[in-house]
């Protein structure tokens, strides 16, 4: 028996007050219109880049029916123990919305900020893991599917919308048919850094979340590394976890709240720390050669680092909707912290001295689609910056050679999503 929604009184979409002007200049999703190619057995398709609000692989029925509320538009999936099954944004943005309005209308749910009047919701959810002012990327996990509000049984109540009007949704560049079956194609790669080969510089690689997730790290001059690892939700990491000179690959996984850290025999380490809704980071906080570990959370716009002995410190810095990012920018051994500013393309490095002075500095770089990254491209032992486009699968690395103008070099390396 199919369960889904009765039809809820549309409830208003509350939001901080500085939103609405964040996700105009954010536009991290920025949904692009394309023409995929065409042959005589197909037409042209003309559609936004959202993909299934389900990870990988995932199986899911949708459907709709007259008196759907808001409108007809709006698909409820459903399939056999869909109960706590996970949710994953669609497309990038930011979180405008994530609230519970118990057992109401949408009751637990989530509206994400694509950029150009592009909206995506997310209704009657058992748990929300994300939090306004969140940047998300697509994939990153929103919360579990449930029957809160004014609900019948557990399904995802799943909306497009452009300017706050529902429209006919488009997965994978098409436009879903009502009624029927698909499989999720929210398949794509995430950008992950790292010393690959121990020489002294740092290497591009990609996380592919497929339905058998993977890294592919690129080492130049030598056959790439491909090794099985994590899950389909995991955020990549990368560290020297040991102190042995050793980069090593790792995750941090939002549903257990905790690290997941690679060894190079293939053994983990689990390590707890942080909410749901928390974007790791990685790097040297005190100089001793060892990788530490750390969050950005974004509902306070802090950075809390976690010393090697468990007890961690907070650091303000940044605004709703900045991606953090982590280096030694200027050479002296310790890990310093920044953001990227999607809507302006800007990254913000803050740097303290041993005297104990902030420095803040600007670097404009990248677009306002570009995922940040950040290493040692040179071998200088400063840390520098980069940015990875989705849609190209293109590293755009960025170095300073002796303090020069910049020079950029473009790295082609995972698959283009959509």
């Amino acid at each position: 028996m199919r369960l889904t929604a009765r039809s809820p009184v549309r409830a208003p979409l509350p939001t901080l007050p500085h939103l609405p002007t964040l996700a105009r200049a954010v536009l991290l999703g920025g949904l692009t219109l394309g023409l995929l190619p065409t042959s005589a057995a197909s037409a042209t398709v003309v559609g936004p880049d959202y993909e299934m609000p389900f990870p990988c692989g995932d199986t899911w029925d949708g459907s709709s029916r007259p008196n759907h509320s808001p409108s007809a538009l709006a698909i409820d999936w459903n399939r056999p123990e869909d109960l706590g099954a996970m949710v994953v944004a669609s497309a990038p943005g930011v979180v405008t919305t994530a609230v519970d309005l118990g057992n109401r209308s949408y009751g637990r749910y989530v509206v994400v900020d694509h950029g150009r009047g592009r909206t995506s919701l997310y209704a009657h959810m058992d748990a929300l893991w994300a939090v306004a002012g969140q940047a998300v990327d697509q994939g990153t996990p929103l919360g579990l599917v449930g029957s809160s509000g004014n609900s019948t049984g557990p399904h995802l109540h799943f909306e497009e919308r452009l300017n706050n009007v529902d429209q006919h949704s488009y997965l994978h560049r098409r436009r879903f048919r009502m009624g029927t079956w698909q499989a999720s194609r929210n398949c794509g790669s995430a950008p992950v850094v790292g010393d690959w080969d121990g020489n002294g510089t740092a290497d591009v690689g990609v996380q592919r979340r497929t339905t058998a997730p993977r890294y592919r790290l690129k080492r130049p001059g030598r056959t790439s590394l491909v090794i099985p690892f994590g899950w389909r939700s995991d955020q990549a990491l990368s560290g020297d976890w040991n102190g042995d000179g050793s980069v090593e690959i790792g995750a941090r996984r939002p549903g257990s709240r905790a690290f997941v850290l690679r060894r190079r025999n293939g053994s983990t380490r689990t390590v707890p720390l942080g909410r749901v809704a928390d974007f790791g980071v990685t790097g040297d906080w005190n100089g001793d050669g060892r990788t530490d570990l750390g969050l950005w959370r974004p509902s306070t716009q802090a950075f809390v680092l976690r010393a090697t002995n468990g007890a961690t410190r907070q650091i303000r810095f940044g605004a709703p909707g900045d991606r953090p990012v982590t280096g030694d920018w200027n050479g002296d051994g310790r890990t310093e912290l920044g953001v990227f500013r999607p809507g302006t393309a800007t990254f913000t490095l803050r740097n303290v001295s041993r005297r104990g002075a902030v420095r803040v500095r600007r670097v404009a770089f990248g677009s306002s689609t570009s995922l940040p990254v950040t290493g040692d491209w040179d071998g200088d032992r400063r840390t520098d910056l980069g940015v990875w486009s989705p849609s190209t699968a293109v590293f755009s690395l960025r170095t300073t050679p002796g303090g020069g103008p910049a020079v950029v070099t473009r790295q082609a390396w995972g698959r283009p999503r959509g």
